[in-house]
């Protein structure tokens, strides 16, 4: 199906055509329209106009409203203080817009897609082998997330890369300990569950740690064996495909907890770009980019200070001819535009990188791998805090174990999903808790602006009131309900209806549901979706108290009503999802 056109794009296009043929050197001018407490929009676009006509703007302004064609889509316009305009939507104009909406049959709600659609490659979720996860991956995870569906749902072709830690010298401890006591990962990987697999690395991590601290002569034996790994000795490089693998088991069951799916072809770690390194570095200094100082390749900046003040230089190959993050990240950089032929780099990764990815972009620019063809972006996140302010962290002063942190958010959920339960069984109470345990984690983490830290508070988080995802999946399952207890009864459109005003203002906001997603998605800004899904709930709990549905005065407003309510969960439903929310039927 074609997508839909807005109202605010049909009266945009009204007041155009007003504009230009009240003063045709304004054709093409912006009528700057909004929605508006005074009325349904308003348009400030004619103070400027009439500053630069050397007009009055009020006499302007009256002069466009005589020019605007009323009936079918606005009602009324007036002029407003010194020039504005408020303009009035048509109750069947807004019916029918969300009918349009209504029988898309591909279920997208008549929002359009990318007519030239880019390739973006989104590197986010980046865990490290062998360790465990902890609440620092969560927000890369959980943002990525969001902006791949975004993306995705505009029409983008979206390649997902997990830039996994998977190399560097701990390796070589690691190896050798697991060369000298094999039977510690002696088992069939699909027989481990993640927890098994992490606490199985775990423990030899430990292990190989103690005696590398204790015995020099297996410090240089696990030394001598980074050596061998960067070499790509055959036996070195199977030892450490165990490491991978056994991490990838634990990776995929946090995935899971998380409701994310993640692809095995998409984790391309460190490791995937060992063989470009010293091309990379050949590259870059052939072409004058980088320079040997001190015996390092560096790229230096006269514009890039680091906190002291000091200019910073970017250190792409170490004096001792090892390599940084910085030759690995470079590398990514030209697989992915030469190879995997991307428009957009998108890089979701802790604002305290900044500085790091800054001076490597700047790099890859000098290079000419990025251009005005090829962009690359790091969407920046803060830090994840406890109620008290601080980085979040256990009573101990450890760091949290993000599994730990998933199941606490489980357990909470399913105490408020079995309080409110009427008629859920034991699996249907847990599989809800689940739902609505990670969609509370997922949401207080997206409906704050990603470069804003913000409080991990439970409590808050699982509440029925107030912005969050609960209160949003009550209000889904709240018009399930009613859609249930309306039988025979079927949701049908009424263009004829007069509409309260608790239905024109749902309506409208329903209407506004794809400008928001293009805006959410070319801003990489998961939050701008989930203020408008958090409004729109709002706005139906109000039309809810106002507006007897089923006990409405007659049998088509009835159906006309039933229709505002499926409309609502459809836009509800799907706007949760481009989130990474789950919004059960029942609760």
């Amino acid at each position: 199906m074609a997508s839909v056109t807005s109202l605010s794009d049909s009266v945009q296009q009204h007041l155009a055509s007003a504009l230009s043929a009240t003063l045709p050197e304004a054709a093409g001018a912006d009528p700057l329209l909004r929605r508006s407490d005074r009325a349904d929009f308003q348009a400030n676009g004619i103070l400027a106009l009439a500053k630069k006509a050397k007009a009055n703007p009020r006499e302007l302004a009256t002069q466009v409203v005589s020019q605007v064609v009323t009936g079918d889509v606005i009602k009324d316009v007036e002029v407003s203080g010194p020039g504005f305009l408020n303009i009035t939507i048509a109750d069947r104009a807004i019916t029918e817009n969300l009918a349009a909406r209504y029988a898309d049959e591909s279920g997208r709600l008549g929002v359009p897609q990318a007519a030239r659609p880019g390739t973006t490659v989104i590197d986010y979720a980046q865990p490290n082998v062998a360790k465990e996860m902890h609440v620092g991956h969560l927000r890369s995870a959980v943002i990525g997330d969001a902006a791949v569906h975004l993306l995705e749902f505009t029409g983008e072709n979206v390649i997902r890369r997990h830039h996994i830690g998977d190399w560097g010298t701990q390796f070589g401890m690691l190896i050798q300990y697991l060369d000298e006591h094999p039977h510690e990962l002696d088992h069939k990987a699909a027989q481990v569950t993640g927890e098994e697999a992490m606490s199985n690395l775990d423990r030899l991590y430990k292990a190989a740690r103690k005696l590398f601290d204790s015995d020099e002569e297996f410090k240089t034996r696990a030394r001598r064996r980074v050596v061998d790994l960067q070499a790509g000795d055959p036996q070195t490089l199977a030892t450490w495909q165990k490491f991978v693998d056994e991490s990838k088991i634990y990776f995929f069951s946090v995935f899971e907890k998380l409701d994310m799916e993640i692809q095995d072809p998409d984790i391309v770690g460190e490791s995937g770009y060992n063989d470009m390194l010293a091309e990379t570095c050949r590259l870059l200094e052939e072409s004058g980019v980088a320079v040997r100082s001190e015996g390092a390749l560096c790229v230096f900046f006269e514009d890039i200070k680091g906190p002291d003040g000091n200019p910073v230089p970017l250190i792409v190959q170490k004096s001792d001819g090892g390599y940084g993050y910085a030759a690995t990240d470079l590398s990514a950089i030209r697989d992915r535009v030469f190879n995997l032929k991307a428009n957009t780099l998108l890089y979701v990764v802790d604002a305290r990188q900044a500085l790091h990815f800054r001076m490597v972009f700047e790099t890859a620019r000098r290079a000419g791998w990025l251009n005005e063809d090829v962009t690359a972006v790091q969407l920046a996140f803060g830090t994840v805090l406890g109620k008290d302010g601080k980085p979040f962290k256990t009573r101990e002063g450890e760091t949290v174990r993000l599994v730990d942190l998933l199941d606490e958010a489980i357990e909470r959920a399913s105490a408020v999903v079995r309080e409110k339960a009427q008629d859920l069984s034991e699996q249907e109470i847990s599989e809800r808790g689940a739902q609505v345990g990670i969609g509370a984690v997922k949401y207080a983490d997206l409906s704050t602006s990603a470069n804003r830290d913000y409080k991990f508070d439970l409590d808050q988080m699982v509440s029925l009131n107030g912005d969050t995802s609960v209160y949003l999946q009550y209000a889904y399952a709240r018009i399930r309900s009613i859609l249930r207890k309306a039988g025979e009864v079927r949701p049908a459109a009424r263009p004829e209806l007069e509409l309260a005003e608790a239905e024109r203002a749902l309506g409208l906001h329903v209407d506004a549901f794809a400008e928001t997603v293009a805006e959410a998605a070319s801003e990489y800004a998961p939050h701008k979706l989930a203020a408008y899904l958090y409004q729109l709930a709002s706005l139906y709990t109000t039309f809810y108290d106002k507006c007897p549905v089923l006990k409405a005065e007659t049998p088509e407003q009835v159906e006309n009503r039933l229709f505002l309510c499926d409309v609502t969960a459809r836009t509800l439903h799907q706007g949760m999802a481009l989130l990474g929310i789950r919004t059960p039927e029942k609760l």
